[in-house]
């Protein structure tokens, strides 16, 4: 499991889109169309388009997680005092996740870092805003000041 989908798993409810399948979705998925041989007259002269679209499930918009909400909860319960607004490394012990270097190199190559990983700080600010835009793209209410 990717830890990013780790990431997902800590904050998200289990039944929440995001956890669903691989996790790190840029978004809702969009609804099927009905096909041409779907789209035919059935026989009667009815429509079969109709009667399809009947069977799929509305679209319903992906349900919001405030983000800053439950890791304040997580602080509120933690006993060490962590600063996961700005640092990566806090951020993942409030979860109970590997923070070492090791573990942020791979969740930077997951998140597709394009700086030298090498260079931590610089990974390290990265990190944090990308896995902030991340929760938000995956349906978690994320401040503007955690994202930027």
């Amino acid at each position: 499991m990717s830890i990013f989908t780790n990431i997902l798993n800590k904050i998200f409810p289990p039944d929440h889109p995001a956890n669903a399948g691989s996790g790190a979705t840029a978004g809702a998925a969009t609804p099927q169309q009905p096909s041409p041989a779907t789209a035919k007259a059935a026989p009667g002269g009815a429509s079969t388009a109709a009667s399809a679209g009947a069977v799929q499930p509305p679209v319903t918009p992906m349900p919001v997680v405030d983000v800053e909400a439950v890791l304040a909860g997580m602080q509120s319960k933690h006993t060490e005092p962590l600063n996961w607004r700005t640092s990566i490394v806090d951020l993942l012990k409030l979860l109970g996740l590997d923070s070492s270097l090791s573990a942020r190199k791979e969740l930077a190559a997951e998140l597709h870092y394009g700086g030298n990983p090498d260079d931590s700080a610089a990974m390290n600010v990265w990190l944090h805003k990308q896995v902030m835009q991340k929760l938000a793209q995956n349906g978690g209410k994320v401040p503007d000041d955690l994202k930027d």
